[in-house]
């Protein structure tokens, strides 16, 4: 997930089912590696806006997981950025890695539909990852 999708997590996205961790995205839930549920954990319990002035509305509505100045706005994704690399969680690399991984196991149109992509991006990605599926319509079509 791009940083810029990052800062735009609500609280409410995040929950645990008893030793899990998730996180909701596009109505999807991802279990979480424990390192980051407790980073988020601990953010969402103590956010970086402590002045009365900053703090985020408490009318029911879910504040930002990294809220920004004011909390009414997300953290700047470049802040973000350099926040989880500080502790140790890999970005474009490890979403890179991802990608490559799903596009090789999934035809570009269902990863298109699961990562909420376009579809020439994520058949940009079958190209990089030389697996253009074609092999796979060909022989899904013979047997229809």
């Amino acid at each position: 997930m791009p940083t810029t999708r990052i800062v735009e997590l609500t609280t409410d996205c995040f929950y645990r089912d008893g030793d899990d961790a998730y996180l909701t995205i596009d109505r999807n839930p991802v279990l979480l590696p424990p390192r980051l549920a407790v980073l988020i954990e601990k953010q969402i319990a103590s956010p970086s806006c402590r002045t009365s002035v900053l703090q985020q509305p408490h009318d029911g509505t879910p504040g930002f997981l990294f809220p920004g100045r004011p909390p009414s706005r997300p953290r700047r994704a470049d802040t973000v950025h350099s926040y989880m690399r500080k502790h140790g969680l890999p970005g474009i690399s490890a979403r890179n890695t991802a990608m490559v991984e799903a596009i090789t196991d999934l035809p570009p149109i269902v990863v298109s539909d699961l990562f909420g992509m376009h579809p020439h991006t994520a058949y940009a990605w079958a190209q990089y990852a030389q697996n253009s599926w074609a092999e796979y319509l060909e022989a899904s079509q013979a047997t229809q």
